[in-house]
């Protein structure tokens, strides 16, 4: 019969423990003190063995906690520790005993010597204040030990040290977080993000053994730290020459800020930029943002929202910093919502473009929705980082729907609940569909109640009858999300495995796995750049509300673009609390070529304010999009600059047409079956807007769907 304990205060104080009772805590009694009466079989008998021996010199040696295993007289696998563990905790039937069983091994794990309490070894992700250290021992075992400001934290931390503890290396990078989850059933009155600590902690344990082995081995692998940005309450301190060229733009020059302010407030001019925008622009638009409420910096879609509410709000002119596409789109939504007369106003007289919309637009994808054409029911599912052009044409062949990397899963799952035969064709982006697909096998180790968490039509048997039917185009590859590829991701495994992890749907496979099991744990997100910033938004604010000195660490897995934005928030919620301690550090994962390296010689510099920069984020070459800098460093986004949307709005109205290239056109041309490509294109987005406030397909596209013969 498995010991049992309870806690219970008495005059005597001591602990005792009755092997032959029932496994409730109710029938036996368990005090603290200086007596120890232990089920000698039990674990919990070498712990105490171990303590009761080595308390005179715990500080001495840190490490005694590991006579806890050494002190049976076999030696177990970790697997069999693992099972035993798992064992005994499952014979408490009720959760509160199995809270007071992890409560109680953090009653015996040995003091952790202060000078162990340091920043570089505290655990992220974890609700309370934990910190680990460890040594490889001359014998090639790995030895723990470990402490936090919570009894909770502490148990978990002593149960994953009786596991681990004297293990090898190889035992010790086996173990998963899978492995544990029979421990985070039925713990009474334990949060998620507590129970998130074993996870953390394991993670924590497994990249300080890395670490170790790698010095014993004399392999310590040549990285460097990414480049950062680190915010506290008071300020911002950048290290590398990446993020202190970031950081430059983060406090533009007031005169050129005021100038801005004066011209769109005068001329009533409305400004939407994407959050992949070159920072120094982005530093001038946050901070007019301040003085002129008609700015608006976001993601693609939210960006002809805002063009909509400026139009409403009585601007006369709207000026777009991005992409071509996303000016078409600004225009397309004006119209549609009868603002024909609202002026759009692109940044350049030249093409502004996009590896990835090109891709959409090339013969192959057309090869690609031709073949879906010949598969009904079909839906295409069309991202919306595509030209109004490849929407129009894409409807004419199969029936489509526009989607953003935040909505693309639940339209997806959507479509199948209302259409259970179709089949769906997602694209251009292969890197977002494979990491679609890879998200729904994923799903297919859930229960049924998992996953109905995530859309409450779908179960296992529907997830595994649509993952047949779902297909994605696989050449439309944006070159620029390399810079999430293989030498990233391996820097990334072994620097910052236990920092949050953000990754958006569109890089490459190794960084979305990497992030997608960070996220199983609470320690990271994938979506959006919208998603990924109400992440971090989330994790600071539950930060700052304990109120203790914290340091955040979050590993920037999409555009470095995002940064303005992100800085922004993060430094309204630090100075939110007037003794706010938290750090937060936020790492760009960027090769050292993602920067443009300026002339030595200071005069020809490029200088913001008063300050030559060395080197500015940027392409370190060539046309396109940048392998290393991510879309705000390509050379179309840098179309957007600063000076054009001064020269711009200085010249509205443009009563003698000097701007004429600049305009956002309507489109007036038409389509194979001769519509107007406005009016066509526009139709897949407006089937999204529907589903997005009415969370299902409009009865309009499930009829085009399912009454699809090749042509409309």
């Amino acid at each position: 019969m498995a010991s049992t304990l309870s806690i219970a205060p008495t005059s005597s104080s001591h602990l005792s423990l009755n092997p032959n009772a029932s496994p409730n805590f109710r029938t036996t009694h368990l005090n603290f003190g200086s007596q120890r009466r232990i089920h000698n079989t039990s674990p919990l008998f070498r712990s105490f063995k171990c303590l009761k021996s080595s308390s005179k010199d715990v500080n001495a040696s840190p490490f005694s906690i590991s006579a806890i295993a050494s002190s049976s007289q076999t030696t177990e696998l970790v697997p069999e520790k693992l099972q035993r563990l798992v064992k005994e905790f499952k014979s408490f039937t009720e959760p509160i005993d199995r809270l007071k069983w992890v409560l109680h091994y953090g009653s015996v794990i040995p003091p952790m010597p202060e000078s162990s309490r340091t920043e570089s070894n505290r655990v992220m992700g974890c609700t309370a204040r934990v910190w680990l250290d460890a040594e490889l021992g001359s014998d090639g075992k790995m030895r723990f030990w470990a402490d936090s400001d919570s009894d909770v934290s502490k148990g978990m931390c002593s149960c994953l040290i009786q596991i681990l503890d004297e293990a090898s290396p190889e035992e010790v990078m086996e173990l998963k977080i899978e492995d544990l989850a029979e421990l985070n059933v039925g713990l009474l009155g334990v949060e998620r993000s507590r129970v998130n600590t074993w996870h953390n902690v394991l993670v924590s344990m497994q990249k300080k053994t890395r670490r170790l082995v790698a010095e014993r081995e004399g392999k310590v692998p040549s990285f460097e730290p990414f480049p950062s940005l680190v915010l506290t309450a008071d300020g911002v301190e950048a290290k590398g020459s990446f993020a202190e060229a970031q950081a430059k733009y983060l406090f533009p020059e007031e005169s050129r800020v005021q100038e801005l302010v004066n011209v769109l407030k005068e001329k009533k001019i409305g400004v939407v930029a994407h959050f992949y925008m070159d920072p120094e622009v982005q530093g001038v638009l946050t901070a007019a943002q301040k003085h002129w409420p008609h700015i608006s910096i976001s993601d693609s879609l939210v960006m002809a929202d805002s063009a909509v509410s400026m139009a409403k709000a009585g601007c006369q002119f709207v000026t777009v910093l991005g992409v071509d596409f996303m000016s078409e789109n600004v225009r397309a939504i004006l119209d549609q919502a009868g603002f024909g007369e609202v002026g759009v106003y692109r940044m350049s007289d030249e093409t502004i473009g996009c590896s990835l919309a090109d891709a959409a637009s090339a013969p192959a994808y057309l090869n690609y929705l031709e073949a879906a054409s010949l598969s009904p029911p079909s839906l295409h599912v069309v991202y919306i980082n595509t030209s109004l052009e490849t929407k129009a044409f894409a409807h004419e062949l199969v029936p489509t729907i526009t989607c953003t990397s935040s909505n693309v899963v639940q339209t997806i799952l959507q479509a199948f609940a209302q259409m259970p035969d179709l089949n769906v064709w997602y694209g251009p982006d292969s890197y977002m569909g494979a990491n679609i697909v890879k998200l729904f096998q994923q799903m297919t180790v859930m229960t049924d109640e998992e996953i109905a968490k995530i859309h409450p039509k779908h179960s296992l048997s529907t997830i595994k009858s649509l993952l047949p039917r779902l297909h994605y185009f696989q050449e439309g590859t944006c070159i620029v999300h390399h810079l999430f590829g293989h030498e990233v991701v391996e820097r990334l495994k072994y620097m910052y495995c236990d920092a949050f992890l953000t990754a958006h749907l569109e890089v490459p496979g190794e960084m979305f796995s990497l992030a997608m099991e960070a996220k199983k744990r609470d320690m990271g997100v994938v979506g959006s750049t919208q998603n990924i910033l109400d992440f971090i938004k989330q994790k600071v604010q539950e930060a700052v509300d304990r109120n203790v000195d914290d340091h955040l660490q979050f590993v920037l897995g999409t555009e470095s673009g995002m940064v303005t934005a992100i800085v922004a928030v993060i430094r309204s919620l630090l100075r939110s609390s007037a003794n706010s301690k938290v750090k937060v550090e936020v790492v760009f994962p960027v090769s050292s070529d993602s920067m443009t390296k300026t002339t030595s010689d200071s005069s020809n510099s490029t200088k913001v304010g008063d300050v030559a920069l060395p080197v500015v984020p940027g392409v370190a070459g060539g046309e396109g999009c940048s392998i290393h800098g991510g879309c705000a460093s390509c050379p179309y986004m840098k179309m957007n600059s600063l000076s054009s949307l001064l020269k711009v709005c200085h010249n509205l109205p443009d009563v003698e047409n000097i701007f004429g290239g600049f305009i956002a056109e309507r489109f007036k041309k038409q389509t194979p079956q001769g519509k107007l490509i406005a009016d066509v294109g526009c139709e897949p987005i407006l089937h999204m807007r529907h589903f997005q406030a009415n969370k299902e397909l409009p009865e309009k596209l499930v009829h085009q769907v399912l009454s699809w013969e090749g042509k409309r």
